[in-house]
């Protein structure tokens, strides 16, 4: 597996596992698994996917089985809009994450979208950061404007920007922007969420031969 090293020292897999739209818990679990099982160690969830107690489960039955140890791996979570109200009410998300996952610690953890007062989400999720609950703190889906104005607002820099990234979408200016800001790249949907048929592309059938 190949690392990414984040602003704050931390690696982070360059390939992970994510679980949009896999709402079945007993199919959540056995996913992330065999998924583990099969190499990965970078696990995406969110609060939005209603899944981050099934993913929980998957890595804990991995670590039960010896096929990995929990500081090999590298989960994720988001937090979503409903949420980013109050420092308060952003603070009670990250709690209520961590516990549904059961896992102690999340690796990294991400606004979903900039929305709602996510100034003071993200005061929470510094004080969080900083007891040791959260290893990382992030963005998703932060245009390269929004995210120029959060960096010199925020005490702590975000680590990561997730976003949708694909060679049918580049985005080469949110690419200059974090690169500029030493903010590492996090691509969702990396091979266009099938929509593009990227499998039937010739072009990319090149790249890869």
């Amino acid at each position: 597996m190949e690392y990414q090293t984040l602003n704050n020292g931390l690696k982070i897999p360059t390939i992970g596992f994510g679980v949009f739209r896999v709402p079945d818990k007993k199919e959540c679990e056995e996913s992330v698994y065999q998924a583990i099982k099969a190499g990965y160690r970078l696990i995406d969830t969110a609060a939005s996917y209603t899944n981050e107690d099934a993913v929980g489960a998957g890595v804990k039955r991995a670590i039960a089985e010896g096929i990995c140890t929990r500081e090999d791996l590298f989960i994720t979570s988001k937090m979503w809009v409903q949420d980013m109200q109050n420092y308060e009410m952003t603070k009670q998300a990250i709690d209520a994450s961590i516990e549904k996952s059961g896992l102690g610690y999340l690796d990294l953890y991400l606004l979903h979208q900039a929305m709602g007062d996510y100034f003071s989400a993200w005061r929470a999720m510094e004080d969080a950061y900083k007891e040791g609950k959260l290893k990382a703190i992030g963005v998703s889906n932060f245009y390269a404007h929004i995210l120029v104005n959060f960096v010199h607002t925020v005490e702590i820099k975000p680590m990561v920007n997730q976003v949708e990234l694909h060679p049918y979408y580049t985005q080469e200016k949110v690419l200059e922007t974090m690169k500029y800001y030493n903010v590492v790249p996090e691509a969702w949907a990396p091979l266009g969420g099938g929509r593009y048929n990227p499998f039937e592309d010739e072009m990319l059938k090149r790249i890869a031969t």
